[in-house]
């Protein structure tokens, strides 16, 4: 869009709009509020709340607890909470058999929170790499993560958790069909008003780190040339923009109702350009790098704290996004005085 004709100095002083906070609100372009948040929270299956290290203020709750903070996302204006599994590591396997298990972590904290607060969405992660001994999100053979294999795994654990009442299935995998998959199987088991907000541009990142802790993930590479080291080979290479638009319009096609960037921060130039050229509700995920990095930079008084998690906040509105799943959203709530 080509720029308006700007009048000279001085009969334009663009600090005549910034003099004032009432003038700032009145001209201000991108309004964050509560609603604009979804709630990133991880629980366990014992009792009360569990810190985590690397993640200053983020607790590892307890179905009970995870009922509570529903009930808080409520009281703050929060629409939706996504809620991610810590699994004892004892418990799983190399195919992740827990992920669909109808009586397992997941089915019974989408059960509490949906009877705390049934106003309140609950989205859940359709992947494996909770569940599985390696850390991969798939199947793994011989070194490498079957996609098709894979997908039937994540059909019946994403049938799992909408009988269970989940409002929103989010695949994060990467593996190719897998949107199409699941939303044939919702389709033919009558879920038919069962969200799908597919990952659909997610890079292999190093900001994962922290959630890896938070969820107990499996040690990636294992020590043995069957278990990938990293991966690169499903998840996005975080050097390319334009496949990331491929990766898009392909989830849009096989029926995602909403799409989602992550991370976040360091691709909004990726969120912006989806949000352009789909106009589909377009999402983006603070990780726990994100997350870590601003707590860390304000333990140590280098930044601002309260300022620093509304403004990079705000960043996601001003690039378009549609919401933000994050860590910090009922700290934001609070501040943007909910």
């Amino acid at each position: 869009m080509r720029s308006p004709a700007l009048a000279p100095y001085p009969a334009l002083r663009l600090r005549r709009v910034r003099q004032a906070a009432w003038i700032r609100a009145l001209v201000r372009e991108s309004i964050l509020t509560p609603s604009y948040l979804i709630w990133s929270i991880v629980v366990h299956d014992g009792e009360g709340r569990v810190p985590v290290d690397s993640m200053p203020g983020v607790e590892r709750l307890s179905i009970a607890e995870a009922a509570t903070a529903v009930r808080e996302a409520r009281s703050l204006g929060i629409p939706a909470i996504a809620v991610f599994p810590h699994i004892d590591a004892e418990r799983k396997d190399a195919v992740g058999s827990l992920a669909a298990d109808p009586a397992g972590l997941i089915a019974r904290a989408i059960t509490a929170m949906k009877e705390a607060a049934p106003e309140v969405g609950v989205m859940c992660d359709v992947a494996l790499d909770p569940f599985t001994d390696h850390g991969h999100d798939g199947v793994v053979e011989g070194g490498r993560i079957l996609n098709d294999a894979t997908i039937e795994r994540l059909v019946e654990q994403g049938l799992m958790q909408a009988r269970a009442g989940c409002d929103i299935l989010a695949p994060s995998d990467m593996m190719d069909g897998r949107v199409g998959a699941l939303r044939k199987a919702l389709e033919a088991e009558g879920f038919c008003d069962t969200l799908i907000m597919a990952y659909a541009a997610k890079f292999a990142s190093a900001f994962y780190g922290p959630y890896r802790e938070a969820i107990g993930s499996g040690q990636l590479g294992g020590g043995s040339v069957a278990n990938p080291i990293d991966k690169a080979t499903y998840q996005m290479d975080p050097a390319n923009g334009d496949e990331a638009l491929r990766e898009v319009a392909l989830d849009i096609a096989e029926g995602a109702d909403m799409v989602m960037v992550k991370p976040g921060m360091p691709y909004l130039d990726i969120v912006r350009r989806v949000v352009k050229a789909f106009a589909v509700p377009t999402f983006a995920f603070q990780v726990s790098g994100e997350y870590a990095m601003i707590m860390a930079a304000a333990g140590n008084g280098w930044i601002d704290e309260e300022r620093a998690i509304l403004e990079s906040l705000g960043g996601f509105k001003r690039a378009g996004a549609a919401g933000v799943i994050t860590y910090f959203a009922p700290r934001a709530a609070r501040l943007l005085g909910a």
